[in-house]
């Protein structure tokens, strides 16, 4: 668990560092709710 939130926090921060525009955070909170999605299906397996 300490590396999926390890892992979210790191692309949190590159995203965070790469949205120039606001289609750019739009692409970018797209991103982080994946993220999200993922590491939550991989704690439930």
């Amino acid at each position: 668990m300490k590396a999926s939130f390890a892992a979210f926090a790191f692309l949190l921060a590159v995203a965070a560092s790469a949205c120039n525009t606001v289609e750019g955070v739009g692409e970018d909170v797209t991103a982080a709710g994946t993220a999200v999605d993922q590491a939550a299906e991989d704690a439930q397996n």
